[in-house]
C-alpha cells in the first residue's frame, strides 16, 4: 500500500507520458509527466465468451486522499459484486446528475435530433435543425429544461406567427412536444400542454384538385390546346394521365423508361419515404399507357440526347424546374381549381368513385403502403397486371370525356 511518503515522492520519468504506483487491491496512483497524479482502480468484467479489463477514476490527489480513493474503490467493488459495471453505473449517474441541475434545451433537442436523424431524409433532418436553431435556440435555447415555462415557449411561437409563418409556428409546437416526450421518463413536466389553444389555427391547406369529371375534361381539353415549348407540353399532357408526384416526373429520365415494354422504374431512394426505406425499399414501377408512350415518344425528337425527358430550359443537364408545370396550369387559367400535385387527388377520386375500380390497385399506383387484413403490407409489384388495365382504363376514359363520349363504368 502506498504511503503518503511514496505519494508525494512520485514521479514519471522523463522519457514517459506516464507512471504508475500500484497500492491496494487494483487500486494505483498514475503519475503524468505535467506532475498531475490521478487515482484509478482496475477491474475486470466477466462476460459470456471474454473477459473485458476495465480502469474507474477515482479522482485527483491531493484533492482526493488515499483514504478516500480506497473508500471509493471499495463501494465500486460492491457494484461488481452484484453484478453491475461501476464505469456504466457511474456514467449513468453523472447523466442523471446533469439533467437534474439543469441540461438546457439545445442539449436536449440536439440529442434527440441525432437518434432521430437516421430515421429521416437528409433533407429532413436538415429542415428540423434549421427551424430549432432559427426559431427555438434563440428564446429558450440555454434554459434548462426543467426551468422552462410553457409561456417562454409561447413567446418564442409568437415570433414566429408575427412573421406569418402560421403552419412553422405549429411544426415548431410540434417540435418541442416531442422533445418534451423525450425527456418525460427524466421526471421532467410537458411544459407545451395547453399552447395549441393559444396559437392561432393552423389547418393543413387541401392542394386545388379538380374532381368532378366535366371540369376535369375542361382542363384536360385547354391542355391540347397549351401553347408553350414541345417539353412543358408533354409534361402537361402526363401529368393527369400518370397522376405522380411532381418531382418524380420532372426528373423522369429516359434510363428509367422501358417503352416496349409500357413500364417507367422510378428508384425508391427518388421516392417521398423514410431514409431506411428509401435504402432498402423496392423501386416503384408505373405502368405507361400507350397515349403516355405516344407523348414520351414525342418528346423524344426534342431530349432524347438528354438525361432528363423533361430538361431544364436553360440546361440539357438538369431537370425541369419545380415550378414550371403548375405556371403552365395558371396559364390555362385553372390555378385556382387545379395544381400539379392535385392530379393524384384527382385521379384517385374519379378513379374511385366513377370508374369504381380496387382502391387496392389505385393506392398501390399511388406508392401508398397498401397492407391485407391481418396488418402484413403487399409488395409493390403485386398488383402490377391489375394496374396495367387500370392505367389503360384510365387513358381511355380521359380520351373519352375530352370528346364527351360517355363510357360504361368498370
Amino acid at each position: 500500500m502506498l504511503t503518503e511518503t511514496a505519494i508525494k515522492s512520485a514521479t514519471c520519468p522523463p522519457e514517459k507520458a506516464f507512471k504508475r504506483f500500484a497500492d491496494s487491491g487494483g487500486l494505483y496512483l498514475e503519475v503524468r509527466k505535467n506532475g498531475g497524479k490521478y487515482w484509478f482502480w482496475k477491474y475486470r468484467v466477466y462476460g459470456a465468451d471474454k473477459v473485458t479489463e476495465k480502469r474507474l477514476s477515482m479522482g485527483v490527489h491531493p484533492k482526493v486522499s488515499k483514504e478516500q480513493a480506497r473508500e471509493k474503490r471499495d463501494d465500486a467493488k460492491k457494484l461488481l459484486d452484484q453484478g453491475q459495471d461501476p464505469s456504466h453505473v457511474k456514467k449513468m449517474q453523472k447523466r442523471d446528475r446533469h439533467r437534474a441541475i439543469g441540461q438546457t434545451f439545445k442539449e436536449v433537442a440536439l440529442e434527440w435530433h441525432k437518434i432521430k436523424k437516421p430515421s429521416w431524409s437528409d433533407s429532413h433532418g436538415l429542415k428540423m435543425l434549421r427551424q430549432l436553431e432559427r426559431d427555438l435556440f434563440p428564446w429558450i435555447g440555454d434554459r434548462p429544461m426543467r426551468e422552462i415555462a410553457g409561456s417562454e415557449i409561447l413567446f418564442a411561437l409568437r415570433k414566429v406567427e408575427d412573421r406569418g409563418a402560421i403552419e412553422t409556428a405549429d411544426r415548431g409546437l410540434m417540435l418541442c412536444s416531442q422533445i418534451w416526450e423525450y425527456v418525460a421518463l427524466d421526471g421532467i413536466p410537458d411544459a407545451t400542454r395547453g399552447i395549441k389553444s393559444k396559437l392561432k389555427p393552423y389547418r393543413g391547406k387541401n392542394l386545388p384538385a379538380i374532381l368532378d369529371p366535366k371540369r376535369f375534361a375542361d382542363l384536360l381539353r385547354a391542355i391540347d390546346g397549351y401553347k408553350g415549348t414541345p417539353i412543358v407540353r408533354s409534361a402537361l399532357k402526363l401529368s393527369p394521365i400518370l397522376f405522380q408526384r411532381p418531382f418524380n416526373l420532372r426528373t423522369m429520365q429516359w434510363s428509367h423508361l422501358n417503352l416496349d415494354e409500357g413500364i417507367w422504374t422510378i428508384p425508391s431512394m427518388e421516392m417521398k419515404r423514410e431514409k431506411h426505406e428509401k435504402e432498402n425499399g423496392e423501386d416503384h414501377l408505373v405502368p405507361l399507357p400507350t397515349q403516355a408512350i405516344e407523348i414520351l415518344n414525342e418528346v423524344k425528337r426534342y431530349t432524347g440526347n438528354c438525361k432528363y425527358v423533361f430538361r431544364g430550359e436553360r440546361s440539357v443537364n438538369s431537370p425541369m424546374s419545380d415550378g414550371t408545370i403548375n405556371k403552365a396550369i395558371r396559364s390555362l387559367g385553372f390555378g385556382d381549381e387545379q395544381v400539379a400535385h392535385g392530379f393524384r387527388a384527382s385521379g384517385r377520386t374519379i378513379l374511385d368513385e366513377v370508374l369504381n375500380k380496387d382502391w387496392r390497385h389505385l393506392e398501390a399506383q399511388l406508392a401508398h403502403t397498401v397492407k391485407d387484413s391481418n396488418g402484413t403490407s403487399y409488395n409493390r409489384t403485386q398488383f402490377i397486371k391489375q394496374r396495367m388495365e387500370l392505367m389503360q382504363d384510365w387513358a381511355n376514359y380521359l380520351d373519352s370525356i375530352k370528346t364527351n363520349i360517355e363510357i360504361e363504368k368498370s
